[in-house]
């Protein structure tokens, strides 16, 4: 009886904060893992500051969606569709297409240069990278079709553990020391590397936990059954959890990062990682490190496969079909051709460069940020639609951090790049 309950307070637990560690996971396999050790290898563990305040700007960020869409019980594209109407539509709907097709092949690269690196069937590894890629969707593609949402919980779980687990173990055996690591943390500075210091931050810290997937979790914890203000408190414990083990991990992946030089190496600088990283964890080590990387990559795949989907299908219902029933139905065509197009229409990226997909990725992601930041004071700011559930000077703040922060480094940085 006792195993029984304490069984049931588990599942009650994981029942929880599994939407925010989906949230957390769809962004940290792509963002965290090419992104963050790329940023190390640059920056070194100076830069693990930016860690933290990408995981603070998501928390808020999401916290600040589910609020909205619980307290109004519309989801973020319907509050935007009502108060802002089509000139939301007419600008959100070319930034969907192209952040699709840069994830999408920022995410096939990733998981065909780790698949390479795990078995190196092909001599060259920018052909393993496409057939690897390609591969990789096409299974994303499969398993969303055929599992529906409770397969893809159980496939992100697991995806989930492995990675956390090998990625942890390994910073743990490459730990710099707590001084090291203390300083990078608390002192916020941002080193020159040869004039690619700035774009690297703002990359890592639009990358870590997600960026335009973070308006999922509104249709997760629907999926869960949370409809009403008094799950408020449950998705701030969900969220809590999910961003803190995003610092988590994308610190252990800076760490790790930190130790190697990546540079000028195509599609094989996962694989150069690896090696260099041979020698501190031997043979086996730098193969359980791989697997638990891929498990961080195509856990992101598969989120995004499953998740996006639904903001097209809600976009398309909103802006064209203009019906009131909110409920996304994942057999309906808007869902499934949208599926389609991005497991397939992204391999075309597969043919440039890794390193550049992915700081592109990370770069029009964070772009999207400042403008989410925005819509929230928008939405969560009046009282007539959320009741007591507005803005608090602390969120108030925050948001405008997160603007001014944003704003600054596209003046200073992006528009020359």
């Amino acid at each position: 009886m006792a195993e029984q309950k304490e069984r049931n307070v588990n599942a009650g637990l994981l029942t929880i904060i599994l939407p925010g560690i989906l949230i957390a996971a769809t962004g940290v396999g792509a963002g965290d893992l090419a992104t963050a050790s790329f940023a190390g290898s640059h920056l070194g563990t100076g830069i693990l500051w930016a860690v933290i305040i990408g995981s603070i700007f998501k928390f808020v960020l999401t916290e600040g969606l589910a609020r909205w869409q619980l307290a109004t019980g519309k989801t973020f594209l319907e509050g935007m569709a009502a108060y802002v109407g089509p000139v939301f539509g007419c600008l959100f709907l070319p930034y969907l297409l192209l952040w699709t097709f840069f994830v999408g092949s920022a995410l096939m690269s990733a998981c065909g240069v780790t698949l390479h690196a795990i078995f190196p069937v092909f001599a060259d590894a920018s052909q393993a990278k496409i057939v690897f890629g390609i591969t990789c969707s096409l299974l994303g593609l499969v398993m969303v079709l055929i599992g529906g949402f409770r397969l893809f919980e159980k496939i992100m779980a697991a995806c989930i553990a492995l990675m956390f687990v090998t990625v942890l173990l390994t910073a743990a055996i490459l730990w710099p020391g707590v001084g090291e690591v203390a300083q990078g943390l608390v002192i916020p500075k941002i080193p020159d590397a040869e004039g690619q210091g700035m774009t690297w931050t703002v990359a890592l810290i639009g990358g870590v936990g997600g960026t335009l997937t973070i308006l999922c979790y509104g249709y997760w914890i629907r999926e869960k059954g949370r409809n009403s203000v008094d799950d408020i408190r449950v998705c701030r414990i969900d969220l809590s959890v999910g961003y803190l083990l995003t610092a988590i991990f994308g610190v252990a992946m800076v760490i790790i990062g930190s130790t190697v030089e990546l540079e000028g190496k195509g599609a094989g600088l996962l694989v150069a990682l690896a090696d260099k990283l041979q020698e501190p964890l031997g043979a086996t080590g730098r193969w359980i490190f791989l697997v638990g990387a891929f498990g961080a990559v195509f856990s992101s795949l598969l989120g995004v496969w499953q998740a996006v989907p639904y903001l097209f299908a809600d976009f398309w219902r909103l802006f064209f079909r203009q019906t009131e029933s909110s409920v996304i139905d994942v057999s309906a065509w808007p869902y499934r051709v949208y599926l389609f197009a991005i497991a397939l229409l992204p391999m075309l990226g597969l043919l440039m460069s890794f390193q550049e997909v992915q700081k592109l990725y990370a770069i029009i992601g964070a772009a999207f940020l400042p403008l989410l930041a925005i819509a929230l004071l928008f939405l969560n700011g009046r009282r007539a639609w959320v009741a007591g559930y507005i803005n608090r000077w602390l969120s108030i703040s925050l948001l405008v951090v997160m603007i001014v922060f944003f704003g600054g480094m596209a003046v200073t940085k992006w528009f020359v790049l």
